[in-house]
């Protein structure tokens, strides 16, 4: 199949999720552009983002890292992209990726021309864009943070924060509430394909696509076929939730969202009576499959997961 013919794909998520996304589109489709979330405050790219004001790169550099070609080369890049500082001085535990970007965002003064100048400098098989032109806060409405009063309902700051709380969370949103889109993130999802949304962290990676404005609009409005992968299992944000109630959070956060096709694991969706017609009822079809990894982690199988999606986007 020609590059011209290869169906034109965006990919939206973050962290660990969207690299696994990432990873396996790559086996199908050339034409990749990843879109990523913005508002991590932990680790190296919460240090970056408040010591220079910045987006917080991390999650952006393992989309490149995902990207980098099968060669030695592009391996090689892609460990250093993801190689950290050792030691106990103020550049201990960056990401070394991290600090290559910051610093052409800083020499370019442009965070998307930055992005593409490591993209040309790693060959990398697709586009890596910011969903947002602005660092985000995710705050979340939560249960059960204070034992003593379970039903009260709490709020909490802070991406970091969200991902470790062992608190019910309820909602997120973001701060700015109506944050800009990347307009060259809103062009690639009205000009695809297909649009695939997760796996990943639920309430920090997931959803916070569809509380951007311009982006949920291009989102709810493209042409493209709508695919939205499930996680292999609960956990973290989502600890205990069915499978049917990630379908369900996606609803009461975007409620006019459609999907054309929803991917699950076999062992996670197959308990669940009510994840059919949660997807029927969003105009989607519900795909089960085997495509968890097999070392036992809550992780998705690439070359399992690239066969689905083979079947479901070209």
């Amino acid at each position: 199949m020609s590059l011209a013919r290869l169906p034109a794909v965006v990919a939206l998520g973050g962290g660990h999720g969207l690299a696994a996304s990432l990873t396996a589109l790559r086996r199908i489709t050339d034409r990749l552009t990843a879109v990523v979330t913005v508002a991590d405050d932990g680790g190296s790219s919460g240090r970056l983002r408040d010591e220079f004001d910045i987006l917080p790169p991390g999650d952006l550099r393992m989309a490149l890292a995902a990207l980098c070609s099968d060669d030695h080369e592009g391996r090689t890049w892609a460990n250093v992209l993801q190689a950290r500082f050792d030691g106990n001085g103020p550049l201990a535990g960056h990401a070394i990726g991290n600090l290559l970007i910051a610093g052409l965002w800083q020499h370019l003064g442009d965070p998307v021309a930055g992005l593409d100048m490591v993209g040309d400098l790693l060959r990398t098989r697709g586009r890596v864009l910011p969903m947002s032109s602005v660092p985000l806060e995710i705050e979340a409405d939560v249960l059960g943070l204070d034992p003593l009063e379970p039903d009260e309902l709490c709020t909490l700051s802070g991406q970091a924060t969200v991902a470790k709380t062992r608190a019910t969370v309820e909602s997120v949103r973001l701060v700015p509430d109506r944050p800009p889109a990347c307009p060259e993130a809103v062009r690639a999802i009205r000009d695809a394909d297909a649009v695939v949304l997760g796996p990943g962290s639920w309430f920090t990676s997931v959803i916070p696509h569809l509380l951007v404005p311009d982006l949920a609009d291009a989102i709810l409005t493209t042409r493209a076929r709508r695919v939205l992968i499930l996680n292999v299992a609960s956990a973290a944000e989502t600890d205990g939730f069915s499978a049917s109630r990630h379908i369900e959070l996606l609803a009461e956060h975007t409620p006019e969202l459609r999907l054309d096709v929803v991917i699950a694991d076999e062992r996670f969706g197959s308990a669940d009576g009510h994840l059919e017609p949660f997807v029927t009822s969003l105009g989607g079809r519900l795909v089960m499959a085997d495509v968890a990894a097999r070392d036992g982690s809550a992780t998705h199988d690439p070359l399992r997961l690239a066969s689905v999606l083979s079947e479901v986007i070209v």
